[in-house]
C-alpha cells in the first residue's frame, strides 16, 4: 500500500486512488470536487457548502469541530482529509486509530499550494492538481497590489470579538492585499471594545465567516471607531485553502479599490 506524508509529518499508508473518502473540512471538500472525486467522496461536514449544487445530495457527518464518530466508522472510509486548525485533535486522533487520516496544516499561499498538490497525488488526481495549481499561481502573479500604508482590523467573531493576527492563513491574505494586520499577535486572540478603540485601525474588516457579520453591525463599529473604514468581507476568499484560492486574487483587487475611494 504506498505511503504518504502529511503537512503534520505524519506517515500513512493510503490505498492507490481511494474510493471511500470523507472531507471533514468545507475548504478542501470544494477542492475534492473540482478535482473530479464526486463519485469518491462518502461523507462531508454540515458546513461544506460548496459546490452547492453537489454536497446537497452528499451524507452529512457532523460539523468540523462535532463530527459523528459511530457515523463515520460505520461508513469505512478509505481516506480522511482534515486540517489541524479546523478539526477537533481529539476526535482526529480516535479516527487515526481506525483508518488513514491525512491533515492539512496550512499558514500561507506556498502552504496552500503544496496541500493542494499532495491531494493531487493521494488520491490519483495529479494531472488535475497540476492544472489548478497553474492557474492560482497565475492569478496571485497578477495581484502585485503594492503597500497600502493602512492598518487592518479583521474580525471573525462577535461576543467576545476575536481576530485574526500572525501565522494565520488571512494575516497572509491581509499580506497579498498591501495590509498590515493592526493586531502583532499570534493567532486568534480575543480583544475588547476597549482595545480596538485604543489601536485606531484604519479599516475594520468584518467577514461573512465563521460569524455571519451583517449591515446591521456596521452601526455598532463606527460608534467605536468613527473614523475607521468598516467593510463587510467575503470570508470564504480570505480564508478558504483550497479551489477557492482562484477567485480571491480578483476579489482582493476589487476591494482595495473600494477602500481607495473610500
Amino acid at each position: 500500500m504506498p505511503v504518504y506524508i502529511d503537512q503534520m509529518n505524519r506517515t500513512l499508508e493510503v490505498p492507490s486512488a481511494p474510493k471511500r473518502i470523507i472531507s471533514i473540512v468545507p475548504s478542501q471538500t470544494e477542492l475534492l470536487f473540482d478535482l473530479g472525486l464526486n463519485e469518491e467522496i462518502i461523507g462531508i461536514t454540515k458546513f461544506c457548502i460548496h459546490p452547492k449544487s453537489i454536497v446537497k445530495s452528499k451524507l452529512k457527518i457532523g460539523g468540523t469541530k462535532a463530527l459523528n464518530i459511530n457515523l463515520i466508522k460505520e461508513l469505512k472510509p478509505d481516506l480522511i482529509i482534515g486540517n489541524k486548525e479546523e478539526n477537533e485533535r481529539s476526535q482526529v486522533e480516535e479516527l487515526m486509530q481506525s483508518f488513514p487520516v491525512w491533515m492539512s496544516d496550512i499558514a500561507d499561499l506556498a502552504g496552500a499550494i503544496d496541500m493542494i498538490q499532495r491531494v493531487g497525488e493521494l488520491t490519483d488526481k495529479n494531472a488535475q492538481a497540476s492544472k489548478l495549481i497553474r492557474n492560482i499561481n497565475s492569478q496571485f502573479g497578477q495581484l502585485n497590489i503594492p503597500s497600502q500604508n493602512l492598518s487592518v482590523a479583521y474580525l471573525i467573531w462577535r461576543k467576545p470579538y476575536i481576530v485574526a493576527g500572525k501565522g494565520t492563513f488571512i494575516d497572509s491574505m491581509l499580506q497579498k492585499c498591501g495590509l498590515i494586520n493592526a493586531f502583532d499577535v499570534d493567532r486568534y486572540p480575543e480583544v475588547t471594545a476597549g482595545q480596538l478603540s485604543n489601536l485606531k485601525p484604519d479599516v475594520i474588516l468584518l467577514s461573512s465567516e465563521p460569524y455571519p457579520f451583517k449591515e446591521k453591525h456596521i452601526t455598532e463599529f463606527k460608534t467605536l471607531l468613527p473614523n475607521a473604514i468598516i467593510k463587510l468581507v467575503d470570508g470564504e476568499l480570505f480564508s478558504w485553502y483550497g479551489s477557492r484560492l482562484l477567485h480571491a486574487p480578483c476579489y482582493f483587487k476589487s476591494l482595495i479599490k473600494e477602500l481607495k475611494s473610500v
